[in-house]
């Protein structure tokens, strides 16, 4: 966030901020059940008073952090300006400047298997119900640029895209410091995309 856009915030506003910067600092370092609403109230240098003033709980702060720390309000604006004239060229560019995203912020990653495990991904209804009226007309004009476009349901096709993009990630940490990792082609990200556009067969002469 830019000192413009901090200048603009109200005292209430800058404080939540503080509060769920320092609540995914202490989640990284010790994870969601070791910390307490005490230990991210004096992270964050305020009474544990103030912390309630602004969230009920600790689960409160980390649905909040879900939403309002999503890597989607910056990636969903790229992906729209996405260059390319065909369609795999297209899904091709947006899946790189996604992933490319994501990477710039890997505590995102970790949050978002936090919310699987220990929330078995309940609060995901509701980052959905956000991102889904904005995503989904993307993917219907995609199909709808292709009469012989495999895929005919938006939602599915969305729904692929993200998680060809989130196993790259996830495989990402599971490989690193591996010999796995050794293995990998410097182009690994395009091959990647590559096989989720077009499988991992070459095309029957």
């Amino acid at each position: 966030m830019s000192p413009e856009q901090k200048e603009k915030l109200s005292k209430g506003e800058t404080t939540r901020i503080l509060i769920e910067d320092s609540a995914i600092e202490l989640f990284m370092e010790q994870g969601y059940h070791a910390t307490s609403m005490r230990q991210i109230a004096e992270r964050a240098e305020l009474a544990l008073g103030g912390i309630y003033n602004h969230f009920s709980s600790k689960e409160e702060i980390f649905q909040a952090i879900i939403i309002d720390k999503h890597p989607y309000k910056k990636v969903l604006p790229a992906i729209l300006e996405a260059q390319g004239e065909e369609v795999d060229e297209f899904l091709s560019n947006a899946a790189r400047i996604a992933i490319k995203e994501l990477k710039s912020q890997p505590y995102f990653i970790k949050l978002m298997l936090i919310e699987i495990v220990e929330f078995n991904g309940k609060h995901g209804a509701a980052l959905i119900k956000e991102i889904a009226p904005k995503a989904l007309p993307i993917f219907e004009k995609i199909i709808k640029s292709r009469k012989n476009f495999r895929v005919t349901n938006p939602a599915i096709l969305f729904r692929s895209f993200i998680g060809m993009i989130v196993s790259f990630m996830v495989t990402e940490i599971m490989i690193s410091n591996s010999m796995l990792q050794k293995l990998m082609p410097k182009n690994a990200m395009d091959m990647y995309v590559d096989i989720y556009l077009h499988g991992i067969l070459k095309p029957e002469v």
